[in-house]
């Protein structure tokens, strides 16, 4: 796929981006040599190919899911400014 300098400059105005008129060129050679090398990667038949969760075929060591800590909310409120039927009450920031 090969872009032009106006697609360019509309893809940097999309970004917001500021590229000088000068460097558009490169920029086009640039992205248009990544766009072809995408369109040769979804050419390749990965079909047959398993996916992977990890590249040595490794699982994840997992700790079981137990309650370490214990409810400290009341402690926590005690110190907070304002409190009100269990939570923060904070000040109005918009009108």
């Amino acid at each position: 796929m090969s872009l032009d300098s106006e697609a360019v400059k509309r893809i940097a105005w999309l970004a917001r981006l500021s590229i000088d008129d000068d460097r558009v060129a490169d920029y086009a050679r640039d992205l248009s040599g990544i766009l072809d090398f995408v369109e040769q990667m979804n050419a390749v038949d990965t079909g047959s190919a398993m996916p992977l969760a990890h590249p040595l075929d490794q699982s994840q060591r997992l700790r079981p899911d137990e309650v370490v800590e214990s409810d400290q909310r009341e402690r926590f409120q005690q110190q907070a400014p304002a409190v009100e039927a269990g939570l923060y009450l904070v000040p109005k920031v918009i009108e």
